[in-house]
């Protein structure tokens, strides 16, 4: 499938993260355009566009953007959400580090758009690599006159401030980052009201993730109707047969969310890293990018959207990865980290791994995930050793079930996610670590003096 870069167009380029290189392709051309534009134009452009946010929900980045009051007096705020800290999530990072103008372009067209003057770049502490290229970039941003007073001569002051986070997962939602960027314990806050009318400093704030707002000057440059044709030949061919086969539950849009994604593919491949490819386009076809499966296995499970997404199957290899048709087989898009397993792999060590894992970063503001977490980890570990029964299986999903929906936010339903759907697909692999001795025993037959019942009779 022949493939044009757009968000990787610099990639391997000579050093793309210098200015005077970004502006030889093309950089900050957009945001010159974006200034001969109404405000209101843009915002409408980028609704026209379907361009939905990166950061794992999908939610509609225009839509974002006109949820902010017009006129209202307060200072409106741009955030950045630069925390990647997904399993299997690798996008934002390589954006940051090979083009970090993109992003910072992007940003300043977003502030334009909503009336901000202030962005704030909340990147994962760990990625000291990251921050310093960026802080570096917005420091040249401010010499070159993108940033500072009268911005290309707009007459409008845009500043930008590069943030540290402190490595909790809990921050990569978007309130539990606002709380941690004003100085205070990173925990999610209670909504409504939502971020568009009284995030950051009690502000309205738009709270944006760093691949969408490298793909808003492209936008700018190439119009919506460009955007919505960056989708994968397959994604329209496998739309029209599930509304065939599913008419009561058709897709109505197969363009619904279009552009270009960067998926990171990892686990057992012979190529892992970050492939650029049009929405909606399939697992096989990344595979096939990705030289195939490294040794020699089939496919048994993958996620197609981080560890916190519903995990598929072999079964699913050609369901086109974009927001509306992952959701439609019953798991989420999210972030695009696919991690993928062979039939040599263990779902339950997979599983424990990912579920010790939010065990650790639940913030432990609520009950359902602080305790659940806990509970189903000591679960799963009996599975490993040996230890697990047939009624543990039932106890897994009643305490999945518990936490689903009922935790203050999506971390405790993202954490039973792997979970209830490995149980869906393989329940029989958590019952061939069930020990003889640990089986449940055999159901007893009811009796009468005429023989067994048979289903539907009474004695």
């Amino acid at each position: 499938m022949p493939l044009t870069p757009v968000l990787t167009k610099r990639f391997g380029t000579n050093a793309p993260w210098l200015i005077d290189n970004y502006e030889a392709l093309d950089g900050y051309v957009a945001l010159r355009k974006a200034f001969a534009t109404p405000p209101g134009d843009l915002i409408t452009l980028m609704k026209e566009s379907n361009l939905r946010g990166r950061g794992g929900a999908g939610f509609p980045t225009g839509m974002k953007w006109d949820f902010i009051p017009k006129n209202d007096g307060k200072p409106h705020y741009v955030v950045i959400n630069a925390d990647e800290g997904e399993p299997g999530t690798c996008r934002d990072l390589p954006l940051m580090m090979n083009d970090p103008h993109s992003m910072l372009e992007g940003i300043i067209i977003a502030c334009y758009a909503v009336g901000a003057q202030h962005a704030f770049i909340y990147i994962r502490g760990e990625a000291v690599h990251a921050i310093r290229r960026v802080t570096i970039a917005v420091q040249e941003a401010y010499a070159r006159g993108y940033l500072g007073d009268n911005v290309l001569g707009s007459g409008t002051r845009f500043d930008i401030t590069v943030h540290g986070g402190a490595g909790a997962y809990i921050c990569g939602e978007e309130t539990a980052l606002l709380d941690s960027l004003e100085g205070k314990r990173g925990q999610p806050r209670l909504k409504p009201p939502f971020p568009a009318t009284n995030g950051l400093y009690d502000a309205p704030t738009v709270v944006n993730n760093v691949g969408t707002l490298c793909s808003v000057p492209y936008i700018v440059l190439g119009g919506a109707a460009w955007h919505k044709e960056q989708i994968a030949p397959s994604k329209v061919a496998w739309t029209e047969d599930w509304n065939d086969r599913n008419p009561a539950n058709k897709l109505n849009d197969p363009y619904g969310s279009p552009g270009t994604s960067i998926f990171s593919l990892s686990g057992r491949i012979k190529n892992p890293g970050q492939y650029e490819a049009p929405m909606g386009t399939t697992l096989r076809e990344l595979i096939e990018m990705a030289g195939g499966m490294s040794r020699g296995h089939e496919l048994k499970f993958w996620t197609p959207g981080g560890a916190s997404c519903p995990l598929l199957t072999i079964d699913h290899l050609d369901v086109p990865l974009d927001f509306d048709a992952v959701a439609k087989v019953g798991s989420i898009n999210g972030t695009s980290a696919i991690m993928i397993f062979d039939t040599e792999d263990s779902i339950v060590k997979a599983v424990l791994k990912w579920t010790q894992f939010y065990e650790h970063e639940s913030c432990g503001k609520c009950t359902p995930c602080r305790e659940g977490n806990y509970w189903t980890a000591q679960i799963l570990e009996r599975f490993v050793h040996g230890e697990g029964t047939e009624e543990d299986v039932d106890k897994l999903l009643d305490i999945s079930d518990n936490i689903l929906g009922r935790s203050f936010c999506a971390l405790g339903d993202g954490a039973v996610s792997s979970i209830m759907s490995s149980i869906k697909y393989f329940r029989d692999d958590f019952l061939a670590l069930v020990k003889p001795e640990n089986r449940r025993a055999p159901e007893k037959t009811p009796v009468h003096e005429g023989g067994p019942l048979l289903a539907g009779a009474t004695a």
